[in-house]
């Protein structure tokens, strides 16, 4: 993540996310490739005194159709990851959820998913994480997310050895922890069995650490 990023935007917070959640250029005037063919819908969950950022990739359609975030299989695997309620999870003033893409992108011809959209982060990301100074933690959610909070460097090494090397990325800052984790979708239980380690290993820190944070 850019910490140097200075506010440079004279609206306060509340206009600011205001304007987040009215954004249609993805849809109006796509800076890359086709307009997204869903109607813009920005679903996120933020305010200035979470200390607590899940920054993951999209909403998928179900989150899409609901406007709350991972109201999903995946979101029901992420509150066990972290160790938390559905009442704390969903409390903006603990927990922010900013996606990578703050709209659904739409569907591939195969059935899955869209990437997110570029337009978000180079609009929006950096003056939105220059007004939260109380984040202490943020989960780094798949590769999307993983490369623009944690560097280019985790784009060469890939996702599995990006969360192989957590605790290189954990004690990196101590003032923001950094937790890079897979994807809790249902489609990484092969890699879920295969890297026992991460449950036996990531899994109790960063819980440990959101008690702490949620005390």
């Amino acid at each position: 993540m850019k910490n140097s990023i200075k506010i440079a935007d004279e609206r306060t917070f509340e206009q600011y996310i205001q304007a987040i959640r009215s954004c249609r250029v993805c849809h109006d005037q796509p800076r890359y490739g086709q307009a997204m063919s869903p109607e813009p819908r920005p679903i996120i969950q933020v305010s200035q005194t979470a200390s607590i950022c899940i920054a993951s990739q999209a909403p998928g359609t179900r989150v899409y159709e609901t406007g709350r975030p991972f109201n999903d299989a995946s979101g029901v695997r992420l509150r066990q990851w972290m160790g938390i309620a559905d009442q704390d999870f969903y409390d903006e003033t603990k927990v922010a959820i900013l996606p990578m893409g703050f709209c659904f992108p739409g569907l591939r011809a195969d059935g899955s998913d869209l990437p997110p959209r570029r337009e978000c982060k180079e609009l929006w990301r950096e003056q939105l994480f220059a007004r939260l100074p109380n984040l202490r933690l943020i989960l780094t959610i798949g590769g999307y997310a993983q490369r623009w909070h944690m560097g280019p460097q985790v784009a060469r090494q890939g996702v599995t050895e990006t969360v192989r090397a957590w605790r290189q990325y954990y004690h990196a800052g101590p003032s923001l922890r950094l937790y890079p984790l897979p994807h809790p979708s249902w489609h990484n239980n092969r890699w879920l069995k295969q890297h026992t380690w991460f449950e036996d290993e990531v899994l109790p820190q960063l819980q440990r650490d959101i008690r702490q944070l949620l005390a």
